[in-house]
């Protein structure tokens, strides 16, 4: 028997993927509208506007089964209960001079930009488990530099 892949995200997350699925959702028409008028374009083979239109919905539809897999077999993490300890869900400041601050999510919803990065990343991997003070390293490409936690929230 197949485990379904449960996607784990923060409440945040779900929320977002909610959005984005509800604007994917109203696109639809949009898409159906600019499908038919390139279609009274006449010939087909050399409609451009068509076969744009056509590849942005197989785009569109893609995306929308995705977040609704996605969607359909959620595990929302619930707040840490923080016994101290950085887990799933957990936002971690770190200091070095000046102050970084992570927010350690599931895959799905990572994005190092702005902060959010996978428990999988080398970084997350470096930071679940660890306690209020410890040091960790973070290793990039650049260098590797060790920082103090100052809070965990």
């Amino acid at each position: 028997m197949s485990m379904k892949k449960q996607y784990r995200l923060t409440q945040d997350g779900v929320d977002e993927l909610q959005t984005e699925l509800g604007s994917l959702v109203a696109e639809r028409s949009n898409i159906a509208d600019r499908i038919k008028t390139a279609r009274e374009f006449g010939d087909l083979a050399e409609n451009f506007e068509y076969s744009a239109a056509r590849q942005e919905q197989e785009k569109n539809e893609s995306r929308i089964s995705e977040l609704e897999a996605i969607l359909a077999n959620v595990e929302v993490i619930a707040q840490p209960k923080s016994d101290g300890k950085v887990v799933l869900g957990s936002t971690v400041k770190l200091k070095n001079g000046s102050v970084k601050e992570f927010k350690v999510v599931g895959t799905v919803e990572a994005d190092p930009l702005n902060g959010k990065i996978s428990d999988e990343s080398p970084i997350g991997q470096a930071l679940l488990g660890k306690k209020l003070g410890d040091t960790v390293e973070i290793k990039t490409p650049a260098d590797t530099t060790t920082y103090t936690i100052i809070e965990i929230a």
